[in-house]
């Protein structure tokens, strides 16, 4: 499939500017969601690319800015206590051209099939952020999980990236990725965000992600390395 234009949901944020710039230098045409107060951080590329200022779950915002589109790169936050990422996802499905490559991004904790093994240390941060952010209403883990749950249920072309942590750095190139949190070549645990983003930008043209929800991890890291095919 040849994708030409794009959509880039919650484009302001770190890893969405770095999907901006990875967009542009494959040639996409790219039109870019972000809140109205976050417009600013665009200026670098605001001669490149269409804006549409609004909340990533206005509706009507979505709905225009992915009119057209062959692909849509959206980053779920789980910011606030009113089903933001749920709305968002929701959005995306509901009006995204029929045949377009939906690429959604999340953290490991998301689970598509329960087989993840997650380390003790990586449960209790989940539970813990997840009930601190709820208490101050900051954030709702519960609600990023309810938005990948919709996109699993969904039978659009989606690809959900599951990120681990994440550092920032120069490219170390494609990450690689694993169908199971726990899976020896992830257990490194980090990637750089550049690298996060050209995942997300690669996965539009990749058809063996079709319906995955691929866990990634750096490919120089120690893990990464330690499966590598040896000659």
């Amino acid at each position: 499939m040849h994708l030409k234009k794009i959509c880039i949901v919650g484009a302001s944020g770190k890893l969405g500017k770095y999907m901006v710039q990875h967009a542009l230098d494959r040639g996409y045409e790219v039109a870019c969601v972000c809140r109205h107060k976050s417009v600013g951080k665009l200026d670098e590329f605001r001669n490149q690319i269409n804006i549409l200022p609004g909340d990533t779950d206005d509706r009507e915002v979505i709905k225009k800015a992915v009119s057209g589109c062959d692909g849509v790169l959206t980053v779920l936050v789980p910011w606030g206590v009113r089903q933001y990422s749920s709305g968002t996802a929701q959005a995306v499905l509901d009006f995204a051209e029929p045949d377009a490559r939906l690429i959604f991004s999340c953290g490991w904790h998301i689970t598509r099939d329960g087989k993840d093994r997650y380390s003790w240390q990586l449960r209790t941060l989940v539970a813990v952020f997840g009930a601190l952010g709820k208490l101050f209403r900051l954030v709702e883990i519960s609600d990023q999980e309810e938005a990948c749950r919709r996109v699993f249920n969904s039978q659009k072309r989606w690809t959900v990236v599951r990120g681990s942590d994440l550092e920032e750095g120069a490219s170390q190139g494609l990450p690689l990725w694993s169908r199971h949190v726990g899976d020896p070549v992830l257990a490194s645990n980090l990637t750089r965000r550049t690298d996060f983003a050209l995942f997300m930008v690669e996965a539009l043209a990749n058809e063996d992600l079709v319906h995955e929800a691929p866990a990634i991890v750096g490919c120089q890291t120690e893990s990464a390395l330690a499966q590598a095919p040896t000659s």
